[in-house]
């Protein structure tokens, strides 16, 4: 068993701090997640405190012109909504709009970027086929059906969000996160292989982000796809982006055909690796950007970071991605910035408290916070909008 999170970082409480220290390192934006179970514990009832608390954030982000990323859902649920079936109930699109209705009339007018979904393939694939998160099943037919409702339910919150907010000074954004991976077949010479891998980057890569541009996709997503949404209901495309995966063939079920990912530890074209073993691959980061720029949309760089004890590592970690991201703007990709993952360490999730991606350490025993010097080198790249060396990283 994981980490009980208890209280994680304590932002919740701790959000003006924490955003004292962002604008100290020069940060002008912050994303963030507004969580459903505490704005609706219970069907149809909404929590006055909680929505107030919300906008207290957007407001402290304001006062110090943070520019407000507002992300609507993060993987997890109203409890009330998993026990009634979650993404496969029925009424899950609605449940979801009504939600997203009353969160906008909130905190809408002074929020401008919306992120509807957090990585919705990697959400269904992890909750419906692999049955790791929950809900923890392995359904392929439940995964289909629910990677549409979400889809669906994109497309009802970007239609919510302009009919409440266009008209109300800037006009607001609406994109969703994708979750994207660079994928590498173990052995290039074997069929089977690069097979295994064109699988993996058809579904994980090219089931949402090629349906806008002209990839190849197994005839069932591209239909699901095309039925579910389209390039009008998307204003940027967001970009989460850590590793490369090396993929060999596992067998010819439908469930295998998604391949396995062969260790890096005897691969001859492996880079370095970070603490949970994912291979550190800064030219995957312009890879993705360049097959993103089909869809004609901007992208803005949601997630992209490291979890390491090797802060001049992640010092590292971050000049080489912001070079290759600047490799790609310099050959015309519209990138409307780049959000570091994360800001704070916090409890990761599947991983619990033993990764450390923050620019800031927390030590969960006291709650404080500790500057790293690689947040001081983004913050000089930040302050002065140049790719600066590593040795001129701010005192």
């Amino acid at each position: 068993m994981k980490d009980p999170s208890r209280l994680a970082c304590d932002h919740y409480r701790r959000f003006r701090e924490d955003f004292d220290l962002a604008k100290q390192l020069h940060h002008n934006a912050h994303r963030l997640s507004v969580e459903w179970s505490r704005i609706e514990p219970e069907p149809g009832r909404w929590n006055e405190e909680a929505l107030a608390h919300y906008q207290e954030v957007i407001a402290a982000l304001r006062e110090r012109h943070l520019e407000p990323i507002v992300t609507l859902f993060h993987f997890t649920s109203p409890e009330w909504f998993s026990q009634q079936g979650g993404w496969r109930h029925p009424q899950a699109i609605e449940r979801f709009g009504r939600y997203v209705e009353r969160v906008v009339e909130a905190i809408g007018p002074s929020v401008r970027y919306w992120i509807t979904f957090n990585e919705p393939a990697i959400y269904v694939y992890q909750g419906y086929v692999a049955g790791a998160w929950p809900p923890g099943q392995r359904s392929w037919p439940a995964a289909f059906r629910v990677l549409e409702r979400l889809l669906h339910a994109h497309t009802v919150a970007y239609h919510l969000i302009h009919a409440r907010l266009d008209g109300q000074g800037s006009r607001p954004l609406v994109g969703f996160a994708k979750h994207m991976v660079v994928f590498t077949p173990c052995n290039p010479r074997s069929r089977k292989d690069r097979l295994a891998t064109w699988v993996r980057q058809s579904y994980f890569n090219g089931a949402i982000a090629e349906s806008f541009g002209r990839g190849h996709l197994l005839p069932r997503l591209r239909h699901l796809i095309q039925r579910s949404i389209h390039r009008r209901y998307l204003d940027f495309i967001g970009l989460n982006y850590y590793t490369r995966d090396f993929v060999h063939f596992e067998g010819w079920t439908w469930g295998k055909l998604f391949g396995e990912v062969c260790s890096l530890t005897h691969h001859p074209d492996a880079g370095v690796r970070n603490a949970l073993g994912w291979e550190i691959y800064p030219e995957g980061i312009y890879q993705c950007l360049r097959q993103l720029g089909r869809a004609g949309l901007p992208v803005l760089v949601t997630e992209n970071g490291i979890c390491t004890n090797d802060d001049g590592q992640r010092a590292q970690f971050i000049h080489d991605h912001l070079a290759q991201i600047t490799r790609a703007m310099d050959e015309g990709m519209s990138v409307l910035g780049y959000l570091h993952w994360s800001l704070l360490d916090n409890y990761e999730w599947h991983e619990g408290f033993a990764p450390r991606f923050g620019l800031v350490e927390v030590d969960y025993a006291t709650q404080q916070r500790h500057m790293r010097p690689s947040a001081r080198y983004l913050a000089t790249v930040a302050k002065t909008g140049q790719l600066v060396t590593l040795n001129g990283m701010a005192e």
